[in-house]
Parts: C-alpha cells; sequence; structure tokens
C-alpha cells in the first residue's frame, strides 16, 4: 500500500496551516515520482 498516514493527515487535514499542507503535498508528489522512476528500473519493456 502506498499510504504515509502522518503525511496524509498532513497534507489535508483541516487542523494544519496551510503553508505545511502544501508541503505534505509536494513531498507526497515527490514520493511518488520517486517511486515511479524505482519502478520503471524494474520493467524494461514496458515502453520507456
Amino acid at each position: 500500500m502506498n499510504h504515509v498516514p502522518a503525511l496524509w493527515a498532513a497534507a489535508y487535514g483541516s487542523a494544519r496551516p496551510a503553508p505545511v499542507r502544501f508541503l505534505a503535498r509536494r513531498a507526497l508528489a515527490l514520493r511518488a515520482f520517486v517511486r515511479e522512476l524505482a519502478l520503471a528500473d524494474h520493467h524494461p519493456f514496458a515502453g520507456y
């Protein structure tokens, strides 16, 4: 599962200040990008 509870709570919880939510959302996006990049190495014939 690709779920980081602390980051998701910070990114989408209404109790957090806007800058904290923004940074948490950017961290989630960066994590997703790095994960896709890592998975691309494991599929050599997937059209990359």
